[in-house]
């Protein structure tokens, strides 16, 4: 019980987020004004009779920033703080700082403004046509499509639009920040990227990033959501800490945050798929319509990484994909698990299912038959090695036969009139790596005290999904002792500068093998000071095991406590750092060709659903998975984290459904009208099977990444409801619009439009 330190205290409660840290004396609390227009002019801003509330220390907005009012970590498109223009409703204007937040909340309703509307855009497609662009299209190609259409037999067209996805961790963003006796600023940020902070406060406050330092002990969730959007509550925090000369504690309210951030991007997308008369996909033309937001955060990098994902499993020798990131007048759009790759992969998918009903097949002839083999390309220039794709295919088939299960289903449909069944199954191939090959790096700072115990420091961010257990578990591999010797700090940017964000799955790598190589310093050091104790030069001679140390492949007397304070007393350095770089990876943006990607991650699902089709309601019976997870070291964080991914995945494509009215006023800004899954969401069944026999020399002690690629096995409920749709009425045209709500499937299924 002792290795799993934080799940044990989140059960119980005593897990310390950043609103359960002690505040100083003097602490200030923060509220936010925001815009409730989606675009206009600010023709007059009065902060006069805000000021004069009780207990109000000061309103913070734009002219108070000593530095760049500024916070765009990609492209500088985004300001902390409206000046003239507001670009979305939630668009900062002003933080008021007061001696509480009920008083500071008062403020606001005091703040008087006087804005000049304009014409706002909320639709991708009409923001492309406007030319409404973060930055020129994006185009992946292989092969020739436009030669490749007239070898084909068959050719399908269609649209496919996804919804976005609220993030709603437990944890909401928020800060707390004072000045410390340097005249710099010390944070306590929920975020997953502390340099981002670190570099956009000194940036806003006009000082040194060596003037600013940011700590994150953990994140109560975060899934992409604090990657890059944690950083304007930091800096509002920080400015007001700079400016009063007071600490700031600003932590947003649920219904704030979900107003104030950025979602899942939604997408509008057309594809094109030919295809010769036995299902062999020939030609893929695809176009999405990525709806940013307001500015850039993090759109550009997630769009590419739709394009890497295309294709997902299959090889496809002519591709052309083309990517638009569309500015709109919605709060800016970010990061969440899967960062863009969903949004790809349920186009294709969609193309394929569409695809099987003109050639009469059932869509998983058409999977089976286009999968990845070893050797193939992707459209990005990288050609698949260890690849798992039909392994892992057809480990699914043998543990659940899929001709048995259509079969079970057809012979369930045919006894039943108004309840129907479906079954989808959905493979998945997903790329490991930032596509940013710079971020693909690493440090850490491990110790050894003269008592034997172990300090270790990484950019590694906690936010629920056992990254901490995991560097435990690694460290302990390398110098063989056990875990409870272990303690990982907090995340520092003091300790460990320079950090990449914990996101893009990489945690566990990066980190990891910054890790190994600390850890194997240390322990070479250790085994010289062994060696010295027998007279041996020879340090093969000498090994650690289970805290003791090996001479000659013979246990001594000689404890790894007694090496540790022998070395001390020789004054060996018992700290070391060490520096990470993902190798073998690399990519051109001029002309879209690289090796990206350390490698992929492989696996299949079988979905299967049952669907009242009278009153739209529907069960998912079964999630039945073979992942491909490496050479699992923590087969226990890895399942939760699968099975978490996967009822992810399931919320987004069923239930998790954003709308917005005309004006760019979000609706679903509340649990009451936002659903998300919940223990009675889960499916009846879930069987997850780790892929036998599978490697991965590029991930600590041969294991892969896991955090997002399960999320897409949520993709297949989609489908295994379409099909029970369309097992009722098997004349039904489906329009690919996603989540698939009980509302949508009436609409779908008795002849109206989903909106």
């Amino acid at each position: 019980m002792k290795n799993l330190y934080d799940s044990i205290k989140h059960v119980r409660g005593e897990s310390q987020f950043i609103d359960d840290l002690p505040v100083q004396e003097g602490t200030l609390f923060g509220a936010v004004y925001y815009s409730n227009i989606a675009h206009g002019k600010i023709l007059k801003l009065d902060f006069s009779e805000a000021l004069k509330m009780n207990g109000v220390a000061g309103i913070i907005s734009a002219k108070d920033i000593p530095g760049e009012n500024q916070i765009g970590g990609v492209i500088r498109d985004e300001n902390l703080f409206a000046e003239e223009t507001l670009h979305f409703i939630a668009h900062p204007i002003a933080l008021a700082v007061a001696d509480s937040y009920l008083n500071a909340r008062a403020a606001l309703k005091k703040i008087k403004i006087v804005v000049q509307k304009l014409p706002h855009i909320l639709d991708p497609r009409e923001a492309a046509v406007k030319n409404e662009l973060i930055i020129p299209p994006r185009k992946f190609e292989l092969g020739n499509v436009d030669e490749a259409w007239k070898d084909c037999e068959y050719i399908i067209e269609g649209k496919v639009e996804s919804g976005g996805q609220e993030h709603l961790y437990l944890e909401t963003q928020g800060a707390y920040s004072f000045k410390t006796e340097s005249g710099g600023i010390k944070i306590f940020s929920a975020t997953q990227a502390p340099t981002a902070v670190q570099r956009t406060v000194a940036n806003i406050l006009n000082l040194p990033m060596n003037k600013i330092e940011v700590d994150v002990q953990r994140l109560g969730g975060g899934f992409g959501g604090k990657e890059d959007q944690a950083t304007a509550w930091a800096c509002m925090s920080a400015l007001a800490a700079y400016k009063l000369n007071r600490p700031v504690k600003l932590i947003l309210k649920r219904q704030d945050d979900i107003r104030l951030t950025g979602k899942r991007h939604p997408y509008s997308s057309d594809y094109k798929i030919g295809l010769d008369r036995e299902g062999k996909i020939l030609a893929y033309e695809t176009v999405y319509y990525q709806n940013a937001g307001a500015s850039a955060d993090l759109s550009t990098a997630i769009l590419d990484r739709t394009l890497f994902h295309c294709t997902n499993s299959y090889f496809i020798p002519n591709v052309r994909a083309v990517g638009l990131s569309c500015r709109t007048n919605l709060p800016p759009n970010t990061a969440f698990r899967g960062f863009g790759g969903p949004q790809g992969m349920f186009v294709i998918e969609s193309a394929i299912h569409k695809a099987a009903a003109v050639l009469k097949k059932e869509p998983v002839e058409i999977q089976k038959l286009n999968l990845l083999d070893e050797g193939d390309e992707f459209p990005y220039g990288q050609k698949t090695f260890n690849c798992s794709a039909k392994k892992s295919f057809e480990d699914l088939d043998r543990l659940y036969p899929l001709k048995d299960i259509l079969r079970e289903t057809d012979e369930f449909n045919a006894r039943n009139t108004l309840v129907k069944k479906g079954s989808a199954v959905m493979p998945i191939c997903f790329g490991i790596s930032f596509t940013t090959t710079f971020l693909n790096q690493a440090s850490a700072l491990v110790h050894i005290y003269t008592d034997g115990s172990v300090s270790i420091n990484t950019a590694a961010v906690e936010m629920g999904q056992g990254v901490n257990e995991k560097m435990k578990r690694i460290a302990s591999r390398v110098l063989n002792i056990a875990e409870s010797r272990i303690k990982i700090e907090s995340t520092n940017t003091s300790r460990v500068s320079n950090t990449s964000p914990t996101a893009a799955s990489k945690g566990t790598d990066l980190n990891g093998f910054a890790v190994i190589d600390a850890c194997t310093i240390l322990k070479e050091r250790l085994s010289k000071v062994a060696a010295e104790e027998f007279e041996e030069n020879d340090l093969s001679a000498i090994y650690f095991k289970n805290e003791k140390v090996f001479y000659e492949g013979e246990p001594t007397n000689l404890t790894f406590a007694d090496i540790v304070k022998k070395a001390y007393s020789k004054r060996v350095s018992l700290t070391a750092q060490a520096h990470h770089s993902t190798p073998e990876i690399n990519f051109d943006a001029k002309i879209n060709k690289g090796h990206p990607f350390s490698y992929h991650v492989y696996g299949a699902a079988v979905v299967q659903a049952t669907l009242d089709c009278l009153r739209g309601t529907y069960e998912i019976d079964s999630v039945k998975v073979v992942h491909d997870f490496g050479e699992s070291f923590h087969p226990v964080i890895d399942l939760g984290q699968a099975e978490g991914g996967i009822l992810q995945g399931l919320g987004w494509m069923t239930m998790e459904e954003l709308k917005w009215n005309e004006e760019g006023k979000l609706l679903t800004d509340a649990l009451s009208t936002y659903k998300v899954p919940d223990i009675h969401s889960m499916p009846r069944e879930l069987k997850i099977h780790f892929l036998e026999k599978s490697q991965n020399d590029f991930g600590p002690l041969r294991s892969k990444a896991v955090g997002e690629p399960p999320f897409m096995y949520g993709i297949g409920a989609y489908f295994a409801l379409a099909n029970a749709m369309k097992a009722f009425k098997p004349d039904l045209e489906i329009n690919y619009t996603a989540p698939l709500t009980p509302e949508n499937v009436l609409l779908t299924l008795y002849n109206n439009t989903i909106n």
